[in-house]
């Protein structure tokens, strides 16, 4: 297909409804430019990005817009801009601009690992575990046992809590 303009390859594809009436308009990149169909700003990826990211920092954007990494030296405007960070600092030094965008993508600002897909966890398993033999020192009243296996309990409880 050609531009209907001036007869180079047509690159923007527009299909309009006019009263139940198809239009179709075929023009290369530079006449839909011309023409104000096209900015060039709106097909990049990291305008794309930009425009994502802000959609959810608008209020805090002039202050995240003056940070920079002390490490690696990335601007916030630059991650913006690239969708990519500099260094693993980035993420502290960022965190307010990060962590809306984290919950969006994956309904959660901490990382929670894998689970496997067959039998219990690995932690799970070994704290069912530790509650059979406090059952099992209670039972036979082994109190000093029955204590020393509830404490590590508490220890495995307290450890996945989130700190």
């Amino acid at each position: 297909m050609n531009c209907q303009q001036c007869g180079k390859p047509a690159a923007v594809h527009q299909t309009t409804l006019i009263q139940n009436e198809k239009r179709e308009i075929h023009l290369c990149r530079e006449c839909a430019e011309a023409g104000g169909l096209l900015n060039k700003k709106e097909l990049s990826l990291p305008a794309i990005l930009q425009s994502l990211i802000g959609q959810h920092l608008a209020p805090e954007i002039d202050e995240l817009s003056r940070l920079a990494c002390p490490v690696c030296g990335v601007r916030y405007m630059e991650f913006r801009a690239e969708g990519r960070l500099g260094c693993p600092e980035d993420y502290n030094v960022f965190r307010g601009g990060l962590e809306p965008l984290l919950y969006r993508i994956h309904r959660g600002t901490r990382h929670a690992g894998k689970v496997p897909r067959r039998g219990a966890p690995p932690r799970l398993a070994e704290v069912a575990a530790l509650r059979h033999s406090l059952r099992k020192a209670i039972d036979a009243e082994e109190y000093a046992e029955a204590a020393r296996i509830r404490d590590l309990l508490r220890t495995k409880d307290a450890a996945d809590e989130p700190g």
